[in-house]
């Protein structure tokens, strides 16, 4: 089994855990996905075979920028922009 620690930027709630979960539960492999909401983390564990890249892409498309934990500096806030919906903030449905 394999894990995969992520950074997730634009989550701020319960629904926002959920959606997230919603964007990485589909991918093949994935067992498990363990969001810590307070700290931005999520843990993906499974047997997956299409590593963290494919994971980001799946968040980031949700609305989620992600990156692998420990990976360089966040995106910029250009950066972040870009890949925000453009309603509300992140993917957020709150705000």
């Amino acid at each position: 089994m394999s894990t995969i620690d992520l950074e997730v930027q634009g989550m701020n709630c319960g629904s926002c855990v959920n959606h997230v979960t919603q964007a990485l539960k589909p991918i093949n492999g994935v067992d498990d996905v363990a969001v810590d909401l307070q700290s931005g983390h999520v843990r993906v564990s499974g047997t997956f075979d299409a590593g963290a890249d494919h994971l980001v892409s799946a968040l980031t498309s949700a609305g989620y920028p992600a990156k692998l934990a420990g990976d360089r500096a966040p995106p910029s806030q250009e950066d972040e922009s870009a890949a925000a919906p453009k309603s509300g903030r992140g993917g957020c449905c709150c705000h």
